[in-house]
């Protein structure tokens, strides 16, 4: 069996990378997709298989998948451009080599998340519909690493500063939704299935910023910004204005609702507790 990888050289790639060697899958039946093949030459030294991929070059996405019994097809994070179109061209190469499950990552609640992000997804889950491939739903919610990446900053701030009101989550880490998708890969019957996946926790900005308080001995208060406002501090930071939309559309979503999960499809999976709020900011202080 041949399992490929595409956006390898993400940082959820490289998780799920990880996940498949710690499982024993032989390191010459993965396949390693992505655009910065210079991220992954730790695991070609270990024997996987790493090949040169865009989403927008239709030739490389069939030579990367060549062989391949089963793909997990990592949503593109070209924000901006086209994603479900990128999609479909791998959709459509996994159809012609006959794969026996494709596996997306979605977003959560993709059938009613109201999202810029969301509609995306929900558009690819379509086209997997009538591509006549079989195919299963990863619904990943909201990571963690969306605060914790920036953790440092916020306790010299002294405030988590989003657009999320009162909204409640229930995030987790990207090693979490990564041994999440690995278990699907590794499973049997998975096609047809949808998993809606998120933390057993569920938490609101000021909580979470409470958790950091706890954690840190800093005190974090959570500061929030109507969503004009928001965009304006990222951009002052120097995020691309259109991504900043993005970023705070996704808070918008998490002040409806759209990304809190329901049930325990994750903790299911990954045959755990999912990590904690409290444990993904030691993690990001360890790691800073």
């Amino acid at each position: 069996m041949t399992i490929a990888i595409t956006g390898a050289t993400g940082k959820l790639g490289r998780h799920v990378l990880e996940v498949l060697l710690e499982r024993n899958v032989p390191a010459g039946e993965i396949v390693a997709a992505g655009r910065s093949i210079e991220k992954l030459q730790d695991f070609a030294a270990q024997g996987v298989r790493v090949t040169a991929m865009d989403y927008d070059d239709p030739a490389s996405v069939t030579a990367a998948l060549a062989g391949a019994s089963k793909v997990l097809l990592i949503a593109s994070s070209e924000v901006g451009k086209d994603r479900p179109r990128q999609h479909r061209t791998v959709i459509e190469a996994a159809k012609a080599e006959g794969v026996e499950l494709l596996a997306y990552t979605s977003n959560a609640n993709a059938e009613i998340n109201k999202t810029i992000l969301g509609k995306d997804h929900k558009t690819t889950e379509a086209i997997l519909a009538d591509a006549g491939v079989p195919y299963a739903l990863l619904r990943n919610g909201y990571y963690f690493e969306n605060w914790t990446d920036q953790i440092q900053g916020t306790l010299a701030q002294g405030a988590l500063v989003g657009s999320g009101g009162n909204g409640r989550v229930n995030a987790a880490t990207r090693r979490d939704f990564a041994e999440a998708a690995v278990a699907v890969l590794l499973g049997e019957d998975q096609a047809g299935k949808v998993y809606e996946l998120g933390g057993d926790v569920a938490f609101t900005l000021t909580e979470f910023a409470a958790e950091i308080t706890a954690v840190t001995g800093t005190p974090v208060v959570y500061q929030d910004l109507p969503a004009a406002e928001y965009v304006a501090l990222l951009t002052s930071f120097g995020i691309p204005e259109a991504f900043a939309q993005i970023l705070a559309d996704s808070d918008q979503g998490l002040a409806r609702g759209d990304l809190l999960v329901e049930g325990n499809d994750l903790r299911t999976l990954i045959g755990r507790p999912t990590t904690t709020p409290a444990d993904a900011v030691r993690a990001a202080i360890t790691a800073s």
